[in-house]
């Protein structure tokens, strides 16, 4: 069991955020965020909310589970929203289940009235967006979770570029890493840059940002390609192929997974993109090699293997097919100078171009 056990005063508190966790909500999303709180609230060491203080919230007095069977304590019900600069809601598993229950949807509602900011924690945006507090606001989405997203609020903007995004009084951020750049953030805008710097070190996730420009989310997302993908089978078969890039998935298990035989998969993706879904599969994966090379912090056979590569040698020779120069010429290039990705809607000529020889079955 886990409990924050609150000793400061709110009321000399620079930063003071409430937080709503989702049934089953992500513990790593939590514990980054509270945590980089946690190191920059105390002028010691001994993890006092003096500068900034945090209060977990339930509308119910039971404990609330994560998604990995950890459970946490409430501080309190839900308190007056304008006791607090921001309430964060951090989300967690979607399909099938409910994320919080009506009253705390009417108490997001209200905060949101009062003029309170609001901030979506990895699904804690789709709680947000369901509760219509979201309305001509732009959403930073996991691009893991953007196709469930645009599904269910095809009326939304979405993001899914950068690690968090503000968006006047509504924050939203794509969980995971994250979480921990949106809370520097909110500790450089209401403490300090050296009090964010400060947690960053002694957690060991020190990574300098580029002023108050939020990262990068560190893969390449499909999304745009997949919108304009009528037929849902093959937007699954797409989704299941970029989220299993180390290890890549033979096209029989792609099929099991959609419950069609691989047969009929070779003659959908033949049908709707022009080409075989082993090209497609090994298309994104130098897509994704490239991005990688481009940051320069991988070696070439880091990134090979980050794609799945087994044979950095035969690796090489696909990367300079498809772009036209080789990994080492590539390596520490500025994203801003890579070559636009051929759309899926343009796949045909690059399989003719490439050659189905140079993608052979998985």
């Amino acid at each position: 069991m886990m409990q924050r056990r609150q000793s400061g005063s709110a009321d000399t508190a620079s930063l003071r955020v409430g937080i709503i966790l989702a049934e089953n909500f992500t513990l790593s999303a939590l514990s980054l965020f509270i945590d980089h709180l946690r190191l920059a609230a105390d002028k010691e060491d001994k993890s006092r909310p003096i500068l900034c203080t945090w209060q977990i919230m339930n509308s119910r007095p039971e404990s609330i589970r994560a998604s990995c069977g950890v459970s946490v304590s409430r501080n309190s019900d839900l308190t007056d929203p304008t006791a607090f600069d921001y309430i964060a809601v951090v989300g967690g598993l979607l399909h099938g289940r409910r994320q919080v229950d009506e009253p705390t949807t009417r108490y997001l509602q209200k905060a949101a009235s009062l003029g309170v900011p609001l901030i979506g924690i990895c699904t804690g945006t789709f709680i947000l967006c369901r509760a219509g507090v979201m309305k001509e606001r732009t959403a930073c989405v996991s691009w893991y979770h953007r196709q469930d997203f645009m599904e269910e609020f095809p009326d939304h903007k979405a993001c899914s570029e950068q690690m968090y995004l503000v968006d006047g009084d509504r924050i939203t951020c794509s969980g995971g890493g994250g979480a921990a750049e949106l809370a520097l953030h909110l500790i450089e805008k209401h403490l300090s840059r050296p009090l964010a710097r400060k947690a960053s070190h002694i957690l060991l996730l020190d990574r300098p940002r580029r002023g108050d420009t939020p990262s990068l989310q560190p893969h390449p997302p499909l999304t745009e390609e997949v919108n304009h993908v009528v037929d849902a089978r093959v937007r699954r078969a797409m989704m299941e192929m970029e989220q299993n890039m180390i290890d890549p998935l033979s096209i029989s298990d792609v099929a099991d997974r959609l419950g069609i035989s691989s047969r009929q998969l070779e003659r959908l993706f033949q049908s709707v993109l022009g080409m075989r879904p082993a090209l497609f599969y090994r298309m994104i994966r130098l897509r994704y090699a490239h991005a990688l090379l481009s940051q320069g912090e991988l070696t070439i056979t880091q990134v090979a293997f980050e794609t799945g590569f087994s044979d950095c040698a035969h690796f090489s020779r696909q990367f300079k097919t498809m772009f036209g120069h080789s990994p080492s010429a590539m390596r520490g290039r500025s994203s801003q100078s890579a070559p636009i990705f051929p759309p899926v809607t343009a796949t045909r000529q690059l399989g003719e171009r490439a050659g189905v020889r140079l993608f052979e079955a998985l």
